[in-house]
């Protein structure tokens, strides 16, 4: 066996003018061709593996979509905002800028992440990689549909469930009082609360189609009430207010998925009575106080 030794530049030299001989250079990158090529597959390896690990499949679950407002689970409503948690939801955090709504319209595609409800696309508001929030499409008929996230390409699993005409929800603060202003704006809190016989605004959402009902996606600019006015009923301390103190009910123009509900106070009230809001049988949540001395 020969043995290593020390290899010396008066060595190498020989080799490597032998190499750069013309009729030897071509024979050498002959040579190495082979080597070139296995480079390039392995460039397009590390290329696919790398999209394998940085595009894996959105994942959630129906017990993952619920009412953006209150974080209940479904049914939900014509014109409701929903939120999916999951993950692998989209490549990264993006929600809604000016740029992203044409012609009053919102987008039904973010960073790359779409939302299909039935097979077709429908407007986002926000996206990250453990949460989406959609729009219900607003011509969206009671039935149970399918919804499906796709992110890059790659779709998530099919989730049934249910629309009906109207599932009212209201926003609430974190003490547990439902989200109310004063005419000037201002909010109806417990340091300002509401009076017997005071108009109020109550925001609401999940009251459903309108008239005008108005393309899925395009932004309020007017007002609109909502179709099922005549059922709807709105409880403080457990007792329907009389429907004549109800002055509006219907779209917040400037908002998409929003509602507001003006009403009259009645002239005898407790302080911070529980408020539901119903549409027929459908009814939002129990347990929630409104403001009030």
């Amino acid at each position: 066996m020969t043995a290593f030794r020390d290899i010396r530049r008066s060595d190498i030299q020989p080799m490597a003018n032998a190499i750069r001989a013309p009729e030897n250079l071509a024979r050498f990158w002959r040579g190495c061709g082979h080597y070139l090529l296995m480079f390039r597959a392995w460039l397009v390896l590390v290329a696919l593996l790398s999209s394998a690990a940085w595009g894996q499949a959105p994942a959630y679950s129906a017990a993952g979509m619920v009412n953006a407002s209150n974080y209940t689970p479904g049914p939900f409503a014509p014109n409701s905002i929903v939120t999916i948690f999951g993950s692998n939801l989209s490549r990264s955090t993006q929600g809604l800028t000016p740029g992203d709504i044409q012609n009053n319209t919102l987008p039904k595609e973010l960073n790359s992440t779409q939302v299909f409800v039935m097979n077709e696309p429908v407007p986002l508001l926000y996206v990250s990689g453990s949460q989406v929030n959609f729009l219900v499409p607003s011509n969206q008929r009671d039935w149970d549909v399918q919804v499906r996230v796709v992110c890059q390409g790659q779709t998530g699993p099919e989730i049934t469930v249910t629309v009906v005409d109207a599932a009212p929800a209201l926003f609430q603060t974190v003490a547990g009082y439902a989200i109310a202003t004063h005419l000037d704006n201002s909010l109806v809190a417990p340091d300002s609360p509401a009076h017997a016989g005071e108009i109020i605004v109550v925001y609401a959402a999940g009251l459903g189609m309108t008239q005008p009902n108005l393309d899925p996606g395009v932004i309020p600019q007017n007002a609109a009430l909502i179709q099922r006015l005549s059922d709807l009923k709105v409880y403080l301390g457990g007792t329907a207010i009389d429907p004549a103190r109800i002055q509006y009910a219907g779209l917040t123009p400037g908002s998409a998925g929003l509602y507001q509900i003006n009403l009259v106070l009645p002239d005898s009230l407790g302080t911070d009575p529980e408020i539901r809001v119903a549409v027929a049988a459908q009814s939002s949540p129990a347990g929630l106080k409104l403001a009030v001395q």
